[in-house]
């Protein structure tokens, strides 16, 4: 079986769990759309190829195994109008199941990593730029990782100046239950956050900026061992953006986050089904 094959069969399973449509047909029938899971595979399948709408569309037609997977043949594709209403229409809360589900094929060890990187926002013309207002040029994205099996846990993802910090709590206080330890570099240093992690029963393990003799000391109690993989989250990122692409293609910021976590589900399933 193929990668492609392989990972199209995760995806699908995966879809259908997130979605909760196990015995609905695929394609339509008597008048009626596309099953949901069949279109979040879809999807899937586009940010893999990291193709546009129209030419994952193209590749798919000549591909009728993988098109099989979905339970659509060649013939029953939608256009890629379909595929973008769909995706303006499926809820952010859809793509964060698929994302946690993602997740959790890979054995996870307690141990996360915290850190931040910027995607770009493609290039528009002039005329739409100055339509929409288009002015910010970047997207700032905060993964939570697992250091054991580099898996991405969760994302946020803002367009506005907000402190890591804010972010740091935002994302540690939705996963509590499941990390044991966090790492995170000096830009995460907020004595509060430490403070509210130790409430969760999460080891903080963030580095002080050193102004005073006691902030070296409490450097040098840090475990190296587990702050030193805080280097994963950039790794991640790193091969997100090789593999799958450094900038979104949605325009709408709201379509923009949607499409950042499906990268970080479709990362963890290619890494699952790669190992």
């Amino acid at each position: 079986m193929s990668k492609i094959s392989r990972f199209t069969s995760k995806a699908v399973t995966l879809a259908k769990n997130a979605v909760g449509g196990r015995g609905e047909a695929a394609a339509p029938e008597r008048g009626g759309g596309f099953a949901d899971y069949a279109v979040v595979s879809l999807h899937c399948l586009r940010i893999y190829l990291e193709k546009s709408y129209r030419e994952a569309l193209d590749l798919l037609s000549e591909m009728p195994q993988i098109v099989a997977e979905i339970g659509l043949e060649a013939s029953d594709l939608p256009y890629h109008s379909t595929l973008v209403k769909a995706f303006d229409r499926l809820q952010m809360k859809i793509w964060r199941v698929l994302l946690r589900l993602s997740a959790q094929l890979h054995d996870t060890s307690g141990h996360a990593a915290m850190d931040a990187t910027f995607f770009d926002r493609e290039t528009a013309s002039k005329h739409y730029c100055r339509r929409t207002n288009y002015r910010v040029q970047t997207l700032k994205t905060t993964a939570l990782v697992d250091a054991a099996s580099q898996a991405v846990l969760d994302v946020h993802c803002t367009t506005e100046k907000r402190h890591d910090t804010q972010i740091g709590w935002q994302l540690a206080r939705r996963n509590a239950g499941e990390i044991a330890s966090l790492a995170a570099d000096k830009g995460y240093d907020w004595q509060q956050l430490r403070e509210k992690l130790r409430e969760e029963d999460v080891r903080p393990l963030i580095k002080h900026r050193e102004f005073r003799p006691v902030d070296c000391a409490h450097n040098a109690r840090i475990d190296e061992s587990l702050y030193g993989q805080r280097a994963l989250s950039e790794t991640v990122f790193s091969t997100i953006k090789r593999t799958l692409g450094h900038a979104v293609r949605a325009r709408a910021w709201y379509r923009e986050f949607r499409e950042i976590v499906l990268m970080c589900a479709v990362y963890n399933i290619k890494r699952a089904v790669t190992q």
